[in-house]
């Protein structure tokens, strides 16, 4: 290899840039319109512009990325994370043409990838399951007949993709179809797949997960454990290595179940296995992602390991090391997303007036924008990571602490008032297993509380005109867009955010009320419902479904 094409965008493209600067690769950054100015396009050592900024017509459009690769004279492709990294049809294209996949391969990517393919492995390896409805299509019927025989509350998910996307908690019966229809909806959405199956779903467990690397001649190895328990709406928030208050039995088990799994299929490349673990200490299989994560940084910190630089070697065809260094100390990772905590995690793309980032001895920073880029809609609303070492996970703690502290956006509205929060809660930052009390729907159930902790930070913070502490989203202005004749309605329905209308859910001459949706918008690959916040009949509808509307634009008018 000597002409590494990046597929992808954001900081996971600036990783792979720096990566490629350190082996001596040249590379290759693709970029939308939107991303023209982006740091990663700025970066690479060329970069090429794919027409349009929607995801399917630019990052998702394979052929345009082949054909850019073919007119860079790239000789290898790596895909990050997200977007096409999980795709076995992309991968097999790249192969066609020549080009090095610097992942595993494509059967195996199939493989694993389908979940419910990955859980029928898993069981021959012996792994631990939760009972799970895995047929061709899911239909309501066969979702209540499921809950007949095992209970609720069950989790819809999708049987593609991952990163959280395309997962629904049903509790009520009646609640299913809608559910299944919104899982599918997001999946389709995030993977171009819709195809969902149903599991049973356990309340008060943690995430855990293994890194793996694995060469081409058998050789699988688990770098270090991580524990991602803090999530919202199935998507990580804060991650951790090595996975704290484990005991050894569990990481033999964790271990074990790693390498039989991924040994099975062949594997080759880096890998994470990720499990739930249970408060009675029950450990069970949940998934596969045959790609590099986003929380991959804690586990070089505490192993030195370069995981990028290893999947390079391994796409190269190197052996794994006899020996890779163990784990020291500890890391976590603090996900800088452009969004309103406060506000439902609503984003909150836009301009970076300012971006001050922290330093100091045990601070990393992976951020793909910079001071005066803009964050535009169509994309993930995580702007960067804050990660921080330490001797021990108090150490980090008390780092992290501080790093969050310096941090300053100024702008947008980010969730960095929320970590702070979470540093503060005991059963986040407790020092012994049984006061470690967080749960993956902890932050959903405790936001409440952790707003009321992170408001005693913004009333001690120094608000200036230059950089404010901001803890919601600015007003907009509240007069009617100039092509929308005032008369013909008494108010109207405003975008919460900047995106595009996935459905609308009424039609002109209905009646609404307070508090119903109105219509279901997609912004940063989330879904967000548009709720009227007053009653009347609708009047006039002045956007159409698939359509793109500013924030604060009139998506209907009600009289």
């Amino acid at each position: 290899m000597k002409k590494i094409l990046i597929a992808n965008r954001g900081e996971i493209a600036l990783r792979i840039v720096r990566a490629c600067r350190d082996a001596g690769y040249t590379s290759v950054a693709i970029a939308s319109e939107a991303d023209r100015q982006a740091l990663h396009a700025r970066s690479a050592d060329e970069f090429h512009v794919l027409k349009g900024n929607a995801p399917r017509e630019t990052y998702l459009n394979q052929q345009a990325i082949l054909a850019i690769a073919a007119d860079a004279g790239a000789d290898a492709v790596h895909p990050g994370y997200g977007l096409l990294s999980e795709n076995e049809t992309f991968a097999a294209a790249v192969q066609e043409a020549g080009l090095t996949w610097i992942g595993p391969a494509p059967e195996a990517i199939a493989q694993l990838g389908d979940k419910v393919a990955a859980r029928a492995i898993a069981r021959r390896a012996g792994a631990p399951l939760l009972p799970s409805w895995e047929g061709d299509d899911l239909t309501t019927e066969k979702a209540r007949a499921f809950i007949d025989e095992y209970g609720l509350p069950v989790i819809v998910k999708a049987q593609n993709g991952g990163g959280g996307r395309g997962m629904r908690i049903v509790r009520e019966k009646a609640d299913v179809e809608g559910q299944i229809s919104a899982a599918r909806r997001e999946a389709e959405l995030a993977f171009g797949r819709p195809e969902c199956f149903i599991e049973r779903y356990i309340e008060s467990a943690r995430h855990v997960e293994t890194q793996c690397l694995a060469d081409a001649y058998g050789r699988v190895v688990v770098v270090s454990t991580r524990d991602c328990t803090l999530q919202r709406r199935h998507q990580k928030l804060v991650e951790e290595a090595p996975a704290p208050f484990l005991r050894s039995d569990q990481l033999a088990r964790l271990t074990d179940a790693s390498i039989a799994i991924l040994s099975a299929v062949g594997y080759r490349g880096a890998a994470t296995c990720e499990f739930l673990l249970t408060g009675e200490g029950d450990i069970f299989f949940l998934e596969v992602n045959t790609r590099i994560q986003v929380e991959h940084p804690v586990t070089e910190e505490v192993t030195g390991v370069d995981l990028i630089r290893e999947m390079f070697k391994i796409a190269e065809g190197e052996h794994l090391p006899d020996s890779l260094s163990p784990v020291r100390g500890h890391a976590i990772e603090f996900r800088i997303n452009a969004e309103d905590p406060w506000a439902d995690f609503r984003p909150t793309p836009g301009r970076i007036n300012q971006l001050q980032l922290p330093g100091g001895p045990g601070v990393r920073n992976d951020f793909g924008y910079a001071a005066g880029d803009s964050v535009p809609p169509y994309y993930d609303s995580m702007i960067g990571k804050i990660i921080v070492v330490g001797r021990d996970r108090q150490e980090a703690l008390a780092r992290a602490q501080r790093a969050l502290g310096e941090f300053r956006a100024g702008g947008l509205t980010t969730i960095a008032p929320l970590h702070q929060a979470i540093l503060s809660a005991p059963e986040f930052s407790a020092r012994a297993a049984e006061g470690f009390k967080i749960h993956t729907r902890w932050i959903d159930d405790e936001l409440q509380r952790l707003a009321t902790i992170a408001k005693s930070f913004a009333v001690s913070a120094e608000v200036t005109e230059e950089n404010q502490l901001d803890m919601g989203p600015a007003g907009g202005d509240e007069s009617l867009p100039a092509n929308v004749e005032p008369a013909l309605y008494r108010v109207g329905v405003k975008a919460p955010l900047s995106g595009v209308i996935m459905e609308l859910c009424v039609k002109e001459g209905d009646t609404v009320h307070l508090g119903d949706i109105v219509a279901i918008m997609e912004a940063m690959k989330m879904e967000q419902p548009v709720v009227a916040d007053v009653a009347g009949v609708v009047a006039k509808i002045n956007v159409g479904q698939g359509s793109f509307i500013e924030m604060d634009g009139d998506i209907m008018g009600l009289n």
